[in-house]
């Protein structure tokens, strides 16, 4: 086993060696090939060591896990070198120096942690080697999660070339996490698996090679994110607390006595649980991410994924786009809640919406200092800071509203065409953040697409309602020109009933006409009803609509009458609109002809459709007429008409996948024909009226 292990360690020093001396006469055009060879040389010292030691059965633990620290640093650093360049070869401004300030700090206390162990003063029992293994897997991990990142946040055309470096490099520390983690456990290392070590650290060399080879720059233009750093930091955190803990366990365990497995577990329950919370606290996640964010880059947001947040934020289905607001504002500065005031009708601002923020009833004033402030200055108001305030405001006093709520942190004006359309206020941060001129100007740009989105449902909203007066005033001048026939027969019966009183035969018209004449108003009246459901189209008889129809026109001159050819012809419809069409066609027939001439209304059928024509001999219309004015609303020739009584006529018969023609000569006369699709006793159209 021992020879069998120097070999695998022979062939790692020896090949590393080999990589740093390429690296080396390579350098040009590569500018990672000094940290390259740097981790290779550092590696080939390390495998070369352990080698000595187990030959000659010497040499200084110290050194060689000295060696082993600085090898793993070489290797994170080359990889964050990588992460840290774009496409130019200039250093990104994702991560900062502190970054890598921090991974320097990180394996500098690993040395020190191991040199102490080293110390005389220390006993060099299992216990020491536990924690020695245990600095290990942390190593181990934080190289993991590097070459997690950088192989997840190259572009995808770009993988080919650093996926072997991935490889070999993550092979390493997996390899490493492996040894040492298992060595951790069972507080002795594995002699099968620490013997393999130098045969797998082998075999990652020409997989780093061939990588290097591919792509000399390494420039992928790789970036940091954020949500990878925060991934990764949460990650890298959890393990380590996690090996803290197990580590305390194992401790209660052996000193616990006969309790003791009882306390250990007892104690990484609560350990778990305690984990778990954290993780799941909103105030914790905050604090990381600013704290990233302050230590780690340059700049305090990743804009792209924050328009983008915010954005879907706004267009996004779920909550009252009120409420979506405050909330996309709010998460830009870590704010749990806030309320989003707008300006009422009557022009002083109300709250209209809030979230995890208290309601209040209270008015602000449209001509206040305070809306003056939010909309001369466009300032964004920091209550933690009442100072910064415009050097023209030396008298400016907070609202009583304002100063009443305790959490109220930041007020954010919602600017629209420069003028206020509302503001927001949002509470305290959950985690402790000094605003700065990069979140002003965020706020102000993000507040600028709020009130946008606002404005746009504003303007929605008042062109909804526009619209339902323009429906009810069309409605109003079709129920006024039903009113004017109406008028229209009672005049007639009021002017002949001093002459034909008398007549029983008159009387029954007269009671026929009221009766017919309270049907209509009242229909009108349910049509201007709001809670009123419009009947349903259902099938009718289209010769029982005629004959009801010229009926009701009995007592008119000339008297209409009605041809049927065909009976028994239904078809599909609203019987009382049905009506009201045929109806305004013969007053209109009845109306330009004189008392002497004739008004006919014919049906019959031809194939699958039914054919209705009103026949009158009348005084005719021009084709300029019927081609320019016939069909359009308020056109009409009548000195009392109205002119929308044949446009209604036909768009009902549209709606009804029917036709309505005219033929007219001057003089002569006029024909309305209209055409509706038969119904059959199966429930559907038999056909579409051509």
């Amino acid at each position: 086993m021992i020879a069998v292990a120097a070999l695998g360690y022979v062939l790692a020093s020896g090949l590393f060696l080999m990589l740093a001396g390429w690296a080396l006469l390579a350098w040009r055009g590569r500018p990672h090939a000094a940290m390259l060879c740097l981790a290779s040389l550092l590696s080939a010292a390390f495998f070369g060591n352990v080698v000595m030691s187990i030959l000659a059965k010497t040499g200084s633990t110290l050194l060689i896990e000295g060696l082993e620290i600085l090898r793993s640093a070489a290797w994170c650093l080359l990889v964050i070198r990588i992460v840290s360049v774009h496409r130019n070869g200039t250093v990104s401004a994702a991560p900062s120096a502190r970054f890598h300030a921090s991974i320097a700090v990180m394996f500098a206390l690993a040395f020190l942690v191991t040199a102490a162990l080293s110390l005389p003063l220390f006993q060099q029992d299992a216990y020491t080697a536990t924690i020695r293994a245990a600095v290990r897997v942390v190593i181990a991990i934080a190289g993991m999660a590097l070459v997690e990142q950088l192989y997840r946040h190259t572009p995808s055309d770009g993988r080919w070339a650093v996926k072997f470096a991935c490889f070999g490099i993550g092979a390493m520390f997996a390899y490493d996490f492996y040894l040492y983690s298992n060595a951790t456990l069972f507080r002795a290392v594995n002699v099968e698996v620490w013997a393999a070590r130098g045969f797998v650290n082998a075999f990652t060399v020409p997989m780093v090679a061939l990588s290097f080879s591919r792509n000399p720059r390494w420039l992928s233009g790789i970036g940091v994110s954020r949500r990878m750093a925060m991934g990764s930091t949460t990650i890298l955190g959890s393990a380590c607390y996690m090996l803290v803990m197990a580590t305390a366990g194992y401790y209660i365990r052996v000193v616990g006595g006969d309790w003791g497995p009882v306390i250990q577990w007892a104690f990484l329950a609560g350990a778990i649980i305690l984990l778990l919370s954290i993780l799941s606290s909103g105030t914790a996640r905050s604090w990381l991410r600013v704290f990233l964010a302050k230590h780690f880059y340059h700049y305090s947001y990743d804009y792209r994924e924050e328009w983008l947040r915010f954005t879907r934020s706004l267009s996004h289905d779920g909550p009252a786009l009120s409420e979506r607001v405050i909330k996309a504002i709010a998460t830009l500065v870590e704010s749990p809640g806030g309320s989003l005031w707008t300006q009422a009708p009557e022009g002083n601002f109300r709250q209209q919406a809030c979230w995890n923020a208290p309601t209040l009833a209270c008015e602000e004033p449209e001509n206040s200092a305070f809306c003056e402030l939010l909309r001369q200055h466009q300032w964004i108001i920091d209550l933690d800071d009442p100072a910064r305030l415009p050097d023209e405001l030396p008298d400016f006093s907070m609202p009583e509203w304002l100063t009443g709520m305790s959490q109220a942190r930041i007020v954010v004006p919602l600017l629209l065409r420069g003028d206020l359309f509302g503001f927001v206020v949002l509470m305290q941060p959950r985690s402790k953040m000094k605003l700065n001129w990069e979140i002003f100007d965020l706020l102000r740009v993000a507040s600028s697409q709020a009130a946008s989105h606002l404005g746009q449902q504003h303007a929605a909203e008042a062109l909804l309602v526009a619209r339902q007066f323009e429906s009810f005033n069309r409605m109003s001048t079709f129920v006024v020109h039903d009113l004017k026939n109406i008028m229209s027969q009672l005049s007639l019966v009021a002017s002949n009933a001093e002459r034909h009183r008398h007549n029983p035969e008159f009387q029954d018209e007269l009671l026929a006409t009221l009766k017919h004449s309270t049907q209509k108003m009242r229909f009108l009246l349910q049509r201007f009803s709001q809670g009123h459901a419009p009947e349903s189209p259902a099938p009718v008889s289209l010769d029982a609509i005629v004959r009801q129809a010229v009926a009701e026109k009995a007592g008119l001159q000339p008297r209409p009458s009605a041809e049927i050819e065909d009976g028994d012809l239904v078809v599909l419809a609203n019987s009382t609109l049905l009506l009201r069409v045929i109806g305004h066609l013969l007053q209109n027939a009845i109306e330009a002809t004189p008392g002497t001439g004739r008004v006919v209304a014919r049906l019959r059928r031809r194939g699958e459709a039914a054919i209705l024509e009103i026949e009158d001999t009348g005084q005719g219309m021009s084709d300029a007429f019927i081609r320019d004015k016939l069909f359009k609303p308020f056109s009409t020739t009548k000195s009392s008409g109205m002119g929308i009584g044949v446009f209604e006529s036909r768009t009902y018969i549209h709606e009804l996948r029917g036709t309505l023609v005219v033929d007219s000569r001057q003089f002569c006369g006029t024909t309305f024909k209209i055409t509706l699709p038969l119904y059959d006793c199966e429930g559907v159209s038999l056909g579409t009226a051509a």
